[in-house]
């Protein structure tokens, strides 16, 4: 399994001189923006992203619900792919976002301009998003949720489960799908890659007591199907070859989240010890 951490930003790259940090950022931005063919990965749930920076869009009777809006870059993408599956950006009634960090919240404003969606995010989240950052343009965040709290639209309904580290307000969302005439629940992980300093932090002290608070939540959670804001975390492209024909849908494996889970919180205990041992 390709570890948490490939997906660390340059703000996580401690010690990189600036402009060589500001060239790998640059780099991935244009690696992540890549366009990939939209696709329905169950159900009424449908991959609308990027190659780098995931999108996910929910169709319901009486709408849809989009998750992420990738870099700011990446709304014109998102829109394109949502009109490749025969539905509409206007018809969008919810917006939701997994993290304010720029690569799944910069598309938003863009998204929100052109469908007049409600914009969703969690409450210790909502604060940074409104303020935005020089790669992020503010938000009108319309609805702010705490801890398990559910947007409901048509028959479908996404529960918001605060997993806090990756960002103050990193918001983990589930729901359930149908297949193959069963249900099956879909956690919609945020992220548990260490990006931001966990030893003497200031600018967020409890980042170490969050991360460590938020690993058994995850673990608690029913999934047997693994989604994430990068698509590398799920492993998508390989499983997208696989699909169609009589094989069973590679996206359903009650298996992966657990091991997923456990790997990350691996990598957060080293790199916790290895910032406890080092000055």
């Amino acid at each position: 399994m390709r570890s948490p951490l490939v997906a660390v930003l340059a703000l996580g790259l401690l010690g990189v001189p600036a402009a060589a940090s500001a060239q790998k950022t640059s780099e991935q931005r244009t690696a992540w923006n890549q366009p990939f063919e939209p696709f329905q990965i169950i159900d009424n749930l449908y991959y609308v992203g990027a190659s780098g920076v995931s999108s996910f869009l929910i169709t319901t009777r009486a709408g849809s619900i989009l998750l992420d809006g990738g870099l700011p870059e990446t709304a014109p993408l998102i829109e394109k792919n949502i009109a490749k599956l025969g539905f509409r950006l206007a018809d969008v009634k919810y917006l939701l976002n997994s993290h304010a960090h720029y690569d799944h919240a910069g598309g938003l404003a863009e998204l929100k301009r052109k469908s007049h969606a409600t914009l969703v995010a969690s409450r210790e989240d909502a604060p940074v998003l409104r303020k935005g950052t020089p790669d992020q343009p503010p938000l009108v965040v319309d609805k702010e949720v705490r801890d398990g709290a559910v947007v409901k639209l048509g028959d479908t309904v996404l529960t918001a489960h605060v997993t806090p580290g990756h960002t103050r307000g990193c918001t983990t969302w589930t729901m359930t799908v149908a297949g193959a005439g069963k249900p099956h629940p879909v956690v919609f992980y945020c992220s548990t890659s260490v990006v931001d300093r966990l030893v003497g932090n200031a600018d967020y002290p409890q980042i170490v007591a969050d991360y460590e608070r938020s690993f058994p939540l995850l673990r608690a959670l029913p999934c047997d199907i693994f989604l994430a804001p990068h698509p590398d975390f799920f492993q998508m492209a390989s499983k997208r070859q696989r699909m169609g024909g009589s094989a069973p849908n590679p996206f359903v494996d009650p298996t992966e989240y657990r091991r997923f889970v456990d790997a990350s919180e691996r990598d957060f205990l080293a790199e916790l010890q290895k910032q406890r041992a080092t000055p």
